[in-house]
């Protein structure tokens, strides 16, 4: 039975993770982290009555306190940098779900790993239906190279584009090569109107609204047709799955790796 803390525990995200550990046969949750709510009864946050667990502010004195095999964190950008090297000192596995993780700190905390031998995940989405929309994705780029991509989020989220969005446009221009899409130049009246530039031409737009949850749209075009592929994640449940998934293989793991994808499939 693999034993959990999690980081950012009062956030949304944070609370359906306390949920669907404290709900797993195979799991225990033994500590929960949060600079909001010290004190609180986790029992409170995912209406199960008194658990006994309460919210602590100072993560290194509850991993040490609890002794877990893996630290979830769902925190913010200010925090998961710090968070997930903390981990690893104290030899516990970190599966990160928080993004906005530069490339330089996600390669700094795989390096960590590695010389440690200990297992983790860093993954900008756990939607099972999410992994599916980037591995077509890939897969479409090789026949229909101009692409755009249109993510979706609620209003509070910090940072944009979403991780989930530059994964996907990374797994694109892998496949692509050297290529470039639209014109040499463009005229934006508003500056930002044609989004993000990532890698040669391809645009990435980001949309926050309320109402919003997790949704994003891959769309391809050639001569005469259009593809569009797209997924939307219409509760937080929808990334439970896999969270839970990534607990128990991280396990086995001796590095850190970026993807949930690196889990679900051998061929990325």
């Amino acid at each position: 039975m693999q034993r959990v803390v999690v980081t950012g525990a009062y956030g949304r995200m944070g609370r359906e993770v306390l949920r669907a550990v404290w709900g797993a046969d195979d799991k225990r949750l033994v500590g929960a982290v949060d600079a909001w709510g010290d004190g609180t009864d986790i029992g409170h946050l995912i209406g199960s009555g008194e658990t006994g667990i309460t919210i602590k502010n100072d993560l290194v004195s509850v991993l040490k306190e609890t002794r877990p095999d893996v630290m979830v964190d769902f925190t913010g950008p200010g925090a998961v940098f710090e968070n997930a090297k903390t981990c690893l000192r104290q030899g516990v596995r970190p599966v990160v779900g928080t993004t906005g993780l530069s490339a330089g700190e996600i390669n700094e905390i795989i390096g960590i790993s590695k010389a440690a031998g200990i297992g983790g995940l860093i993954a900008p989405n756990f939607a099972i239906g999410a992994i599916l929309m980037m591995k077509f994705a890939r897969e479409a780029a090789r026949f229909l190279p101009h692409v755009e991509i249109i993510e979706l989020h609620h209003d509070q989220k910090q940072d944009a584009p979403s991780g989930t969005a530059i994964k996907t446009a990374e797994l694109i221009a892998g496949v692509r090569g050297d290529f470039r899409q639209g014109l040499a130049s463009e005229i934006e009246k508003i500056p930002g109107a044609r989004g993000g530039e990532f890698d040669g031409g391809m645009r990435i737009h980001s949309v926050r609204l309320p109402g919003l949850v997790a949704h994003q749209e891959v769309i391809f075009g050639g001569l005469g047709q259009i593809l569009t592929i797209r997924h939307d994640s219409i509760s937080r449940e929808s990334f439970m799955p896999g969270v839970l998934l990534a607990i128990g293989k991280v396990i086995n793991l001796e590095r850190v790796v970026y993807g949930l994808e690196n889990l679900l499939f051998e061929d990325f």
